[in-house]
């Protein structure tokens, strides 16, 4: 069995994006990784090549920062990466630059591939998600933030990207997936208020045009921990990946939101959905790009 990984990135340093802990915390269960590498203006090249690893393959790449719908160029760059992948491998292992597995799933992880790897109604692999917000002790846990998401593909070129790069189709359908017992941790909501104006800004340069970023997300546009509204924040009580270390032990800021408001803020639909949900593991009406056949 040979595993490929894959990511893009762009401005990884000037973003404050975790991607050196991404890469590295799939390694270890790939044979191969391709990173397809954006039009900086930082280091983020320097960044990428400080891995050390002969298993990294860079390839250069230019975002069209004229599509400004969609995130339709999240999806591209992910596509530019997914079609560099060897044509001997088997499994396409996706991680964005905000995403980390903790170390301890990595043993399960590749079980699954070589469990289902003669499986042919397995076209991929679906993960649970944890998405920290504000902090590294807490995470989002409510109906905003999506549960599952595909994270390995088989290496199969009618596979691509699906809108801004959450998901993947197959020639245009919904790809059959097992669904395993292994977290993404999503850390692109855990940056000082000063770093989330920033995120936001540039990412939502991808989705609108001047006008609507000038009305809803100026220069002068200040961030705090409300403007998501999360709904509800859950204490973390687990371990982080060990490639986080550093980053944990840097935290010089700390979460400033009213948790019980959080919970007053919430409609009476919402509090009775996700009671159903709490209950009984249902969520009522989710979106789901994916099939679970196993």
């Amino acid at each position: 069995m040979k595993v490929s990984g894959f990511t893009f990135i762009r401005n990884a340093v000037k973003n404050d994006y975790p991607v050196v802990e991404a890469i590295t915390s799939i390694l270890p269960v790939c044979d191969e990784f391709i990173v397809a590498l954006g039009n900086s203006d930082d280091d983020t090249e320097k960044l990428i090549q400080g891995i050390n690893s002969p298993k990294i393959k860079i390839i250069n790449t230019v975002w069209d920062t004229t599509v400004r719908e969609g995130g339709k160029v999240f999806a591209d760059e992910t596509d530019k990466a997914f079609n560099a992948i060897a044509a001997d491998s088997d499994w396409a292992f996706y991680i964005q630059g905000d995403e980390v597995v903790h170390e301890k799933y990595l043993p399960l992880i590749k079980q699954e591939m070589e469990d289902n790897l003669a499986d042919n109604k397995v076209e991929g692999l679906l993960f649970k998600y944890l998405h920290f917000y504000g902090s590294y002790d807490y995470y989002g846990h409510s109906r905003r933030w999506y549960r599952r998401e595909i994270r390995i593909v088989r290496n199969n070129k009618n596979i691509h990207s699906y809108r801004d790069a959450q998901g993947f189709r197959l020639s245009g359908r919904k790809i059959q997936v097992k669904l395993i017992d292994a977290y993404i941790y999503h850390y692109g909501w855990v940056k000082p208020p000063s770093g989330l104006a920033n995120k936001l800004r540039n990412f939502n340069t991808f989705y609108h045009n001047d006008e609507w970023m000038e009305q809803n997300l100026p220069e002068t546009f200040t961030f705090d921990y409300s403007h998501k509204n999360p709904d509800r924040l859950v204490r973390f009580t687990g371990t982080h990946p060990a490639v986080m270390k550093k980053r944990l032990a840097a935290t010089n800021w700390s979460l400033d939101i009213d948790l019980n408001e959080l919970d007053k803020k919430m409609s009476f639909r919402r509090k009775v959905l996700q009671k159903i949900e709490d209950l009984t593991g249902w969520r009522v009406s989710e979106y789901r790009n994916y099939k679970i056949v196993k």
